[in-house]
């Protein structure tokens, strides 16, 4: 069995410490979803990597 080493290396959680949703729920400082912050503890490397790509986006006005 191969082992992916993309899937093995560590996603840096994005988390600032604020911690305040808008009113797209989406927290003021890390452009997390509230579902994305509750979850993220037990999302997989790529799922992780999923939410920074959207994160990447929203941070250029994008709402997903």
């Amino acid at each position: 069995m191969t082992v992916d080493k993309k899937d093995e290396s560590f996603v840096r959680n994005p988390c600032m410490g604020v911690c305040a949703l808008d009113e797209h729920d989406l927290c003021i400082a890390c452009r997390r979803s509230g579902i994305e912050i509750a979850e993220w503890g037990v999302m997989t490397n790529e799922q992780r990597r999923d939410v920074i790509k959207k994160i990447e986006r929203r941070y250029q006005g994008e709402i997903c």
